[in-house]
């Protein structure tokens, strides 16, 4: 159960992002009517649905498929750490469980009774995609994994992801866990106003420490744009058999920040490049000469 603490500080997060994002949404779909910009045609694209959007207008350039649900994989780790950054205390000690330790696939390697700090955890969840670190970081905020779950929901419909259901905080595959490429743009664009959100999501590589016992290891990001494309500044990327290879990358030139996603893409960083450099392009044609 959470503690009065945390509770306050769950229904003040709420209460918050229904003040600040409430009718965003709605925005949104208005601008998807104005989707089919020139030049689009021409780009080579794999993705079975994707959308790009600008951050600090949420105005939507291009969509494809973009809200018909599908599993999302890792991409909902967006959500488990974003929530994580607003409930929890970055700098407080975490115990790992023997459920957390048991998770498997992607993982940063926990062990039962390990002790690091919850920003070790979160940075494990975004950087090296730990299906781990976020039942750590579950148990730890609420109590377990359901009830965190529960917060998840809660959250992405006061966003106005109005298509998105998750029952785990890792994108390991279920029936009723899925998501829509316009709603993880709402969730993704609303996550990068956080600045330690935004600054870990950018990292090539970092370092985790672990306290207890004391050890330190070196994680590289799944996102192979940072790499790639000079202008890359975040977020997530996604595997699993049901949802093929998904991204959420996100990109700032002159001063403009665009959010790319892109699910089921096979080539899903090509596409990601192709994509931002065609809304950065047709952004610049669109601006006024001042």
């Amino acid at each position: 159960m959470l503690s009065n603490k945390r509770a306050r500080l769950g229904i003040y997060a709420l209460l918050m992002t229904l003040i600040l994002w409430g009718g965003s949404w709605q925005k949104g779909v208005l601008w998807a009517a104005q989707a089919d910009k020139p030049g689009i045609g021409t780009l080579k694209f794999t993705a079975n649905t994707a959308i790009l959007m600008e951050v600090g207008s949420g105005e939507i350039l291009f969509e494809k498929n973009a809200y018909t649900e599908r599993p999302p994989a890792s991409t909902t780790k967006i959500l488990t750490t974003l929530l994580a950054l607003e409930l929890g205390e970055p700098g407080e000690l975490v115990k790992v469980s023997a459920k957390a330790a048991g998770v498997g696939q992607s993982t940063i390697f926990l062990d039962p009774g390990e002790e690091l700090t919850l920003y070790e955890l979160i940075t494990g969840a975004l950087v090296r995609s730990g299906n781990d670190a976020c039942v750590a970081i579950a148990e730890e905020i609420s109590g377990s994994e359901t009830d965190f779950v529960r917060l998840m929901n809660r959250k992405a419909k006061l966003l106005g992801a109005q298509h998105t259901h998750f029952v785990n905080t890792n994108g390991l595959p279920h029936p009723d866990h899925y998501t829509c490429a316009y709603d993880l743009a709402v969730i993704a664009r609303y996550a990068l106003q956080n600045p330690v959100f935004a600054s870990i999501t950018r990292q090539k590589e970092t370092t985790l420490h672990f306290l207890q016992p004391e050890t330190i290891s070196t994680v590289k990001n799944t996102n192979r744009l940072l790499w790639n494309y000079s202008y890359a500044d975040g977020v997530k990327t996604g595997t699993t058999t049901a949802a093929g290879k998904c991204l959420i990358a996100s990109a700032t030139k002159d001063g403009r920040q665009l959010l790319a996603v892109l699910l089921n893409a096979p080539d899903r960083f090509g596409d990601a490049e192709r994509l931002l450099e065609w809304g950065f392009s047709t952004m610049a044609v669109q601006s006024p000469i001042e």
